[in-house]
């Protein structure tokens, strides 16, 4: 239970300050309510059966006040997890060489999806994006687009220090930075232990310089 507490604390907390509508001031404790039981809730039951009433419930606030914050499920959505992530992909730091930070991004990974009730999130994100195109689009850009920056400064540095060249394919650097991590935490649930860590960012950094 405590676990998931700490997990709770990161993903259901306080999202991006908003301004009031007209002269209604949105309380911050009761957005960090909401946010609290939409994370809840989407964990529990996935975002399709996942409704306005079942959150505002869990939250015990009236579906009013979710309406005051977002006009849609899916607007609730888009801006509490894009936030979660914001919050939860720091840029990764300058270490210095290619090698580290493509092993600071990872570990930045690990830390962000690894925990189970995550997992289950993602997942579940991932399946929605199939069943309905425009939003798949928006989650791309919420979810994937502050993962990808993140992944980019990695290349940036890497241009800049001479270690790649100029000319390199970044969209597929981010690809290669990116993909093959997240589909072992999430599909096929291999060990992710320091020894494999060293090793794929061994066959990354032996990829980008190679391309």
């Amino acid at each position: 239970m405590e676990r998931n507490r700490s997990v709770l604390a990161r993903l259901g907390g306080m999202p991006r300050k908003r301004e009031p509508a007209g002269a209604a001031v949105l309380q911050e404790s009761v957005t960090s309510a909401i946010a609290a039981a939409m994370f809840d809730e989407l964990a529990e039951t996935g975002y399709a059966r996942m409704s306005v009433d079942a959150v505002a419930r869990r939250a015990g606030v009236g579906k009013a006040a979710v309406y005051r914050r977002w006009p849609s499920k899916q607007a609730m959505l888009l801006d509490l997890l894009g936030a979660a992530v914001r919050r939860n992909v720091p840029e990764v730091p300058d270490s210095g060489s290619l090698a580290g930070d493509v092993r600071g991004f990872l570990d930045v990974i690990v830390a962000q999806v690894a925990e189970p009730r995550i997992k289950r999130i993602a997942l579940d994100m991932a399946a929605e994006t199939e069943r309905s195109p425009e939003l798949g689009a928006a989650l791309r850009e919420a979810v994937g687009g502050p993962r990808r920056a993140a992944a980019d400064a990695v290349l940036r540095r890497g241009i800049e220090r001479g270690e790649l060249p100029a000319d390199t394919d970044r969209e597929l650097g981010l690809d290669l930075l990116i993909s093959p991590l997240l589909g072992r935490l999430l599909l096929t649930g291999g060990p992710v232990d320091d020894a494999y860590l060293t090793r794929l960012t061994a066959v990354i950094v032996a990829g980008l310089t190679s391309a």
